[in-house]
């Protein structure tokens, strides 16, 4: 397979066959995120991705996940994108599951019927970064919209049926009295959007973004193994939706966590105060084996 640059899905799509659409993020602004900083973001032509999506059949044959990359490929204008997914579905029979990440802004940029036509179109799955359900912090982040904005995003998604999974950042407030409004306002949102999956990460300064400049000029301070826990534990205490998925075991994460909601609750919220209580290191991840 051909891709240009280094090429970034979620650890769900582990997989899925990755097709490379677009390269790299149509806003690419946030202050934390290094995944495409060395990439001008640009579409790749049609002829290009027909040609990406006959090879990986004459390499893989039949499929039955495909991830569309690179960090929004919803930004694409929507017969491209319904043109691709058609191409997929008859390229590959047995074809179930097609997702990509989706940026708020660029969802916000479709109308419901163009959203609609996507998923009848067969892009299944979701992925958007809502981070924090905090309007300063978005905004401090430089995420491109505010908390309401980023909402009606979600909203949309749902609406249309997509699988939603809404990406949450632990720790992005940093060290001080935002933490507890981050964590707040995050579970007010995610209840709010509804989606199906709710996926926890942890802040991981990365060389190169303005947060890990900020760290280096102690102008933000990292959060510790226990405090980004305070955070897991007063977003799940505040969470109320029926059904959700929750998924924290990406590696950022110091104490992987995952379980259904509300029928896991109380178990995951054990786990956490035990860890708090007692401060043993021994259930943490280490920082050695941790990265993005």
């Amino acid at each position: 397979m051909r891709y240009e640059g280094q090429i970034f899905r979620p650890f769900s799509e582990a997989n899925s066959y990755l097709l490379q659409a677009t390269i790299g993020c149509s806003h690419n602004g946030c202050t934390f995120c290094g995944m495409y900083k060395k990439k001008k973001y640009r579409v790749r032509s049609m002829e290009e991705i027909k040609e990406d999506i006959q090879m990986a059949r004459e390499y893989y044959g039949d499929l039955e996940k495909v991830f569309i990359c690179d960090g929004d490929a919803i930004a694409m204008e929507t017969h491209q994108l319904l043109e691709i997914l058609d191409t997929l579905y008859q390229t590959f029979p047995s074809l179930r599951h097609v997702g990509s990440y989706v940026g708020p802004r660029s969802t916000l940029s479709k109308s419901n019927s163009e959203l609609r036509s996507l998923r009848e179109g067969g892009l299944v799955k979701a992925y958007l970064g809502v981070e924090t359900g905090d309007d300063r912090l978005l905004k401090q982040v430089k995420k491109g919209v505010g908390a309401q904005e980023m909402l009606e995003a979600g909203r949309k998604l749902v609406e249309s049926g997509f699988n939603l999974t809404a990406m949450i950042l632990l720790g992005l407030a940093g060290k001080g009295t935002r933490s507890r409004e981050h964590a707040l306002a995050t579970a007010d949102i995610i209840n709010r959007i509804r989606p199906k999956y709710l996926a926890a990460m942890t802040v991981t300064p990365v060389p190169g973004t303005v947060l890990y400049q900020e760290v280096q000029n102690g102008e933000f301070q990292v959060l510790d193994a226990f405090e980004t826990l305070e955070e897991m534990k007063i977003i799940l205490e505040n969470i109320s939706l029926d059904d959700l998925k929750f998924v924290g075991v990406h590696a950022s994460n110091y104490l992987p966590l995952q379980g259904t909601l509300p029928r896991d609750k109380q178990k995951m919220l054990d786990t956490v105060e035990l860890v708090l209580n007692t401060r043993n290191h021994s259930y943490l991840r280490a920082e050695s084996m941790r990265g993005l």
